[in-house]
C-alpha cells in the first residue's frame, strides 16, 4: 500500500524565532485551563458530563496535533517519539489520543510545492526537472523536517523525493536552545540525571538529520548490510544533497496500521522482525537505528520489514555496549547483590553511594521483566501499569532511581529502547525474548542461565 497523500491545505513553514515557537507551546496548557472553565460551564447548565469531556478532549487532541504539525522541527519530533507510548497517555472510549498521536507519524500537513521548489533548485540546480522522467507536485508525506515527492527516475523506478522545509535548520535550533534551558532547571533537582549532556547529544542527533548527505550515507551503509536479508528492506539511495534526498519508492502498510488492524500472527511476525532490526542493527552496520517511532516501518507484501528514515542513527562501532545487557542479565536472574555489582561495574553507580537495589530493580522492570521469559506477549495495559507505577515521583522507587549516574550515550541507548518496548505493545505481538537477547545483546549471554 502506497503512502496517503499528506493534506493539501496551504500550510506556511516552520516559524524559526525561539520566543514564536516557545509560546505556541506554552499556548497548549493555557488552552486546556480554558477547556476546563468551558467544562465547568456547559456542566452547570445541565449538558451531559460524558458528551462534555467527549467533545472538549477530542478539541484538545486535535488541537494539540495542529499546533504541533503546524511548528514541526523538535515538537514534532517530540510528539512522534511519544507516539511510541501513546498507551501512557489517559485512555478513552473513542481512542482519541492514540489516534491523534499516531497521526503524527504519517498525517501530517505538507507546505505547498512553491515553498519548497526553492530547495529543489538550490540542491539540484534551475533544471532540476530534467533528472526526473516525472515528479507529483501533491506531497505524498510530510515529516517534522522534510516532507516526501513521489518521483519517476530516468530509468522507470519510482523514488520518493525527501526535501528538507525552507528555515527549519533555524527553527531547530530554536528549539534545542529552548530544551537546554528546560534541561538545565531540571537538572537543578534531580542532578543524579545527566540531562545537559543528553540534550548535546540530542543536539548532534537532530543536526545530523538536518544533514541529508549524511543520512543518504548512513542508509547505504544499512542498504548492503541488509542487501538480499529475507525479512528486512531499506531502499536504495540514488541521489544525496544537503537538503535533498533521493531513495527507491517503498510500497507497504504502516506499522501503525498493522498495529490497529492486523491479525494476531502478522502482528507478531513483524514484531519479531522489528525487534531483530532494532536490536541487530549495530553489529551488522555499527550503527543503531535511533528513531524507532511506528511510521518509519512498514509491512510489505511479501512480509518483510521496509524501514525509512536514516536520519536519526547512533555510530557504534563496536556494536551495542555490554553494560546494558549485563544490567538486563543481572535484573532478570540475579539478585540485589548481582545488580548493584554490575551497575558499579558499569560506572553508574558514584563511589561510595548506597543503593535500594531492590527497589531500583523494580523501577526498572519494564526493561527486565520480558527478558525473563522465553517468550513475551507485549500489551498497552501491561505497558501502562509498570510505567503508572514506576515513573511516578511520589513512589519512592523513582527516588532511587534518581541515585544513579546515567551517561548521556546510555541515556540515549535507554530512550531507544523504551520506544522498541512501546511499538511492540502497540502491535500487541507475542515475540521470542531470551533467545533473541542471547543472540543480538552484548553482555546478555555472559552468564549461562
Amino acid at each position: 500500500m502506497a503512502e496517503a497523500p499528506a493534506p493539501s491545505r496551504r500550510v506556511s513553514g516552520p516559524q524559526r524565532t525561539a520566543v514564536t515557537r516557545s509560546l505556541r507551546l506554552l499556548g497548549l496548557p493555557a488552552y486546556a485551563v480554558a477547556d476546563s472553565v468551558r467544562g465547568l460551564v456547559r456542566r452547570a447548565a445541565g449538558q451531559d458530563p460524558e458528551a462534555v469531556r467527549r467533545d472538549l478532549r477530542a478539541a484538545g487532541a486535535e488541537r494539540t496535533r495542529r499546533i504541533l504539525g503546524e511548528l514541526k522541527g523538535g515538537p514534532l519530533k517530540a510528539g512522534q517519539l511519544l507516539s511510541t507510548v501513546e498507551m501512557l497517555f489517559p485512555q478513552d472510549p473513542e481512542q482519541t489520543w492514540r489516534d491523534t498521536l499516531t497521526s503524527l507519524q504519517s498525517d501530517v500537513p505538507a507546505l505547498a510545492f512553491d515553498e519548497v521548489e526553492p530547495v529543489l533548485v538550490d540542491g539540484l540546480g534551475p533544471d532540476w526537472r530534467a533528472r526526473f522522467a516525472s515528479f507529483e507536485p501533491e506531497a505524498a508525506a510530510a515529516a517534522s523536517l522534510g516532507q516526501v515527492h513521489r518521483a519517476t527516475w530516468p530509468d522507470g523506478r519510482a523514488v520518493a523525493v525527501k526535501i528538507q522545509y525552507p528555515g527549519v535548520a533555524e527553527a531547530l535550533a530554536a528549539d534545542i536552545r529552548t530544551l537546554a534551558v528546560v534541561s538545565s532547571t531540571v537538572s537543578r533537582l534531580a542532578p543524579a540525571i545527566a540531562l545537559p549532556p543528553l540534550v548535546s547529544e540530542l543536539r548532534v542527533r537532530l543536526l545530523e538529520e538536518l544533514d541529508y548527505v549524511h543520512e543518504g550515507a548512513v542508509q547505504r551503509r544499512f542498504t548492503l548490510a541488509y542487501t538480499e536479508d529475507p525479512q528486512v528492506l531499506v531502499p536504495d539511495v540514488l541521489l544525496a544533497r544537503p537538503r535533498v534526498l533521493v531513495t527507491a519508492w517503498m510500497d507497504g502498510v504502516p506499522l501503525a496500521e498493522v498495529a490497529r488492524t492486523g491479525d494476531a500472527p502478522t502482528r507478531d511476525a513483524l514484531g519479531l522482525r522489528y525487534q531483530r532490526f532494532m536490536l541487530g542493527g549495530p553489529a551488522r552496520c555499527g550503527l543503531l537505528h535511533t528513531d524507532p517511532h511506528p511510521g518509519n516501518f512498514r509491512l510489505l507484501e511479501d512480509g518483510r520489514l521496509g524501514v525509512l528514515d536514516f536520519g536519526s542513527t547512533l555510530a557504534l562501532p563496536q556494536g551495542l555496549p555490554t553494560t546494558f545487557g549485563r544490567l538486563i542479565r543481572a535484573l532478570q536472574s540475579g539478585g540485589p547483590a548481582q545488580v548493584d555489582a554490575a551497575l558499579r561495574s558499569a560506572g553508574l553507580v558514584r563511589p561510595g553511594q548506597r543503593l535500594e537495589v531492590d527497589k531500583l530493580m523494580d523501577y526498572l522492570s519494564p526493561f527486565s521483566e520480558p527478558a525473563r521469559h522465553e517468550t513475551f506477549h507485549y500489551t498497552r495495559a501491561w505497558l501502562a501499569e509498570e510505567f503508572g507505577r514506576v515513573n511516578d515521583p511520589r513512589n519512592p522507587d523513582f527516588a532511587t532511581a534518581l541515585q544513579l549516574t546515567i551517561p548521556p550515550e546510555q541515556l540515549f541507548t535507554h530512550r531507544v529502547w523504551l520506544g522498541v518496548v512501546g511499538v511492540l505493545c502497540q502491535l500487541e505481538a507475542t515475540v521470542p525474548v531470551q533467545a533473541e537477547l542471547d543472540a543480538l545483546l552484548p553482555g546478555f549471554a555472559t552468564t549461562s542461565r
